[in-house]
């Protein structure tokens, strides 16, 4: 099985995150620096998303997501 079918077929849990891997739960067939400016255009599009996850302690210069900031994603986005 190719790695990002694995990364696809992954069910997604609440835990914590790299950056990288959290952005490329969503969007596995890019590159992580890709996945990683996209989930931050997700973020300030959605101001409730990024004001809960800012009450959270997320950081844009944080490069893990506790398990808390992952849940309030997958609240927001769905899980991948």
């Amino acid at each position: 099985m190719p790695e990002n079918d694995y990364i696809c077929s992954m069910e997604a849990k609440i835990k914590t995150y790299g950056k990288s891997e959290f952005a490329l739960l969503y969007m596995p067939n890019v590159q992580p620096a890709t996945a990683r400016s996209t989930l931050r255009e997700w973020i300030k599009r959605n101001p409730k998303l990024e004001a809960e996850l800012i009450e959270a302690g997320y950081s844009k210069r944080a490069v893990l997501l506790t398990p808390a900031q992952a849940e309030i994603f997958f609240k927001y986005l769905g899980k991948p």
